[in-house]
């Protein structure tokens, strides 16, 4: 392996304005990777930092290189102009990252049906289609992935049942990403998914899991970001159809201290908040 394995690949990502997708970006592009970014956040949240051009700044300062595409994953006519113009500005598309995600963890008689279609429409509709529609050019590509940030299917009455609608989502995008795995496994295109085995720290965590107490027992988006670059840099013939686990796969890496990785620093390991699908 050579010492920037992404120098020179192109990731198309859904989402990635800020978060674990974003770190994810910035972990790239320090390799000199190019990073074309489907988010819908044009201009800033009342509650949220960043826009997909902030986050464009932030992997170009990091040495990769960006396009920022203003546009919604539930759109196929933005997913199909996201493609071509990746395509047009990188000549091919290497790895697709399937970030954007909607949580709610309501109870079934309380979430809404609007709130549970946009789960559907987001998480596995849009993981379905974007995967779809890049796999064209994964196809031609030296070493193809696919990556999902979506857990694997354990379907518990613990974990089941605690969140039906958000559990059916989340699963929703893994299961599309082992069918792609399974169905495009001889073209050489890997697919799989990553999930950490706490909470991360990121703004979603603060506003939908519990404010500032869920985000002490967090770990940062940089641990996310250190495992999926493991990942991408994997042989896509060989490594596929995995349902992985960050911590997991940075172990195999040979990390053995995660402390670094502490949302707050000094909080021990047994004090980390246990993941919502684990």
């Amino acid at each position: 392996m050579t010492d920037a394995p992404l120098s020179g690949k192109t990731i198309l990502m859904s989402g990635g304005s800020r978060g674990i997708g974003l770190a994810i970006a910035v972990r790239a592009a320090r390799d000199g990777a190019n990073v074309a970014l489907l988010a819908k956040t044009d201009t800033p949240h009342p509650k949220l930092e960043g826009t997909v051009h902030t986050a464009a700044e932030q992997i170009e300062a990091a040495g990769g290189k960006a396009l920022p595409l203003v546009g919604d994953v539930r759109n196929d006519d933005d997913i199909t102009e996201a493609v071509l113009k990746t395509q047009g500005e990188f000549g091919g598309i290497d790895i697709v990252v399937n970030n954007a995600s909607v949580i709610d963890l309501s109870g079934s008689l309380d979430l809404s049906a609007k709130k549970y279609d946009l789960m559907q429409d987001v998480n596995v509709r849009g993981t379905f289609m974007l995967s779809r529609a890049a796999l064209p050019m994964l196809k031609e590509a030296a070493n193809p992935h696919i990556l999902s940030l979506s857990p694997p299917l354990n379907t518990t009455p613990r974990w089941l049942g605690a969140h039906t609608g958000y559990s059916m989502a989340k699963f929703g995008m893994t299961m599309a990403t082992l069918g792609m795995a399974a169905e495009f496994g001889d073209d050489g295109v890997a697919a799989n998914t990553l999930w950490p085995a706490t909470t991360i720290a990121t703004a979603a965590v603060q506003f939908a899991l519990g404010g500032d107490r869920m985000m002490k027992v967090s770990r940062t988006p940089e641990i996310y970001a250190d495992a999926a670059y493991e990942v991408l840099c994997k042989p896509a013939r060989e490594y596929t159809g995995n349902t992985l686990i960050v911590e997991d796969v940075l172990t195999e890496a040979g990390v053995t201290d995660f402390s670094g990785y502490a949302a707050t620093p000094g909080t021990p390991d047994d004090r980390l908040f246990p993941d919502i699908f684990l």
